[in-house]
């Protein structure tokens, strides 16, 4: 008589619930488990989710045997495999060669693939085929280091919530038509791309991350937008081209997205928003926007310090303002402090801020004008966070006299000097 202690448990479970046991541990263990028993030997061909990475791989020295050993575990496993690939990341550093690329490329297409995940070595690219385009349910991609070319037949991908393209070649054009081709994008990240004016069209967006070397941003049907995190990388014919630029960028590229809950600006992205941006009416509000982020805002500018306070006059509900400011002064311009009695209103306030962070603090005049504006209309701010750069470390004793002089609209705020940058 089979006693529990004679019956494998395990093995009678359904297979449901072992392919969700499978899909946790790493792919080669799971294949492994072919050698348990005859019962187990075809059980880990079933799972839906194939992550192939480095360490899938014995150690080694020679990286040509290591890369084949790869390819050959890859190209078993795929062909082994029993029903339908819902997932299939390949995070490798090193390159399989084309053809072995484009047969697994192939074989997903026919796999109902939905998420799709490709960074090979950092020193090699390789050329998507056609058959990527023709993956009807497909809603998460993610390719590194790929030359991308739509076909001219290509319809869009209709499932698609969730695209990142990084260090990818692409025509401008092309790229365009294939965010707006994509009715149910919500996620969509786009890194180190040169040069690139680009047009966004995406009703259902939510997150937006945009890093590279863009001469022009313009969001356009993008009213769901939640999230955004922008890095600028500025060349000499960037900077002419914004030299050049006319309309108001600000307008063009935060005037569409009224539900923006939290907006990260990295390097130029104030520059940027300050060409064409003037002083006046504020004709969008941002009820939603709770965080903001600037990096390297200059205080010198003008037309930057209006971009700063355009964004939190038009926020009446932020909570958190975090601002780094340029290091380096050159100026040699006289400040019109005037300007913050006689342009901003006294009864201007900012009754939810509860949270700021200055850093890179150099002293200058508006960035003392701004710091006190702040105390001044903030009646429910919590802490005030100021982080000088090591650069000015002869003005650290009249700052902190300054800061501890100001009025404060918050009877409970506290004003932090810290000597070393955050």
């Amino acid at each position: 008589m089979d006693t529990d202690l004679d019956r494998d448990l395990l093995s009678d479970l359904p297979q449901s619930i072992i392919e969700s046991i499978l899909v946790k541990v790493p792919l080669v263990d799971a294949v492994r488990t072919s050698i348990l028993s005859r019962k187990w030997r075809y059980k880990w061909a079933a799972i839906t989710e194939l992550v192939f990475s480095d360490t899938c791989l014995t150690s080694g020295h020679d990286k040509s045997i290591i890369s084949c050993n790869l390819v050959n575990f890859i190209t078993r496993c795929l062909f082994l495999h029993d029903g339908p690939i819902h997932k299939f990341e390949l995070n490798t550093s090193f390159s399989p060669a084309s053809p072995d690329l484009d047969q697994w490329l192939l074989f997903l297409s026919r796999k109902d693939i939905k998420e799709l995940i490709i960074d090979i070595g950092e020193d090699d690219w390789f050329r998507a085929p056609s058959c990527v385009f023709f993956c009807p349910k497909l809603t998460h991609l993610v390719l590194v280091r790929c030359e991308l070319n739509p076909p001219p037949n290509f319809k869009g991908f209709l499932c698609l919530k969730h695209l990142s393209l990084q260090q990818v070649i692409i025509p401008p054009h092309d790229i365009e038509v294939l965010i707006s081709s994509c009715p149910l994008l919500e996620s969509l990240t786009l890194s180190y791309f040169d040069s690139l004016e680009l047009t966004i069209r995406a009703p259902n967006l939510k997150y937006l991350n945009l890093e590279g070397e863009f001469k022009d941003i313009r969001l356009e049907n993008t009213p769901h937008l939640i999230g955004i995190s922008v890095a600028m990388y500025m060349t000499d014919d960037i900077a002419e081209h914004f030299e050049q630029c006319s309309g108001c960028n600000f307008d063009k590229f935060l005037g569409g997205v009224p539900c923006l809950e939290r907006l990260i600006g990295h390097i130029y992205f104030t520059k940027y928003l300050s060409i064409g941006n003037e002083q006046g009416n504020f004709p969008v509000t941002y009820q939603n926007l709770k965080f903001i982020e600037l990096y390297q805002v200059s205080f010198e500018d003008m037309k930057e310090l209006l971009v700063v306070l355009r964004l939190i006059v038009s926020s009446p509900n932020l909570e958190e303002l975090q601002i780094s400011s340029s290091s380096i002064t050159t100026t040699t311009d006289i400040y019109d402090l005037e300007f913050w009695e006689r342009d901003w209103p006294a009864d201007c306030t900012f009754g939810k801020l509860k949270i700021v962070h200055m850093t890179d603090f150099s002293g200058l005049p508006h960035e003392i004008a701004f710091i006190k504006f702040l105390l001044g209309h903030s009646p429910v701010l919590e802490q005030m966070i100021v982080a000088p750069t090591i650069y000015v470390t002869d003005k650290v004793v009249k700052m902190l006299i300054d800061l501890l002089t100001f009025r404060r609209a918050s009877p409970q705020a506290t004003v932090k000097f810290i000597q070393e940058p955050l």
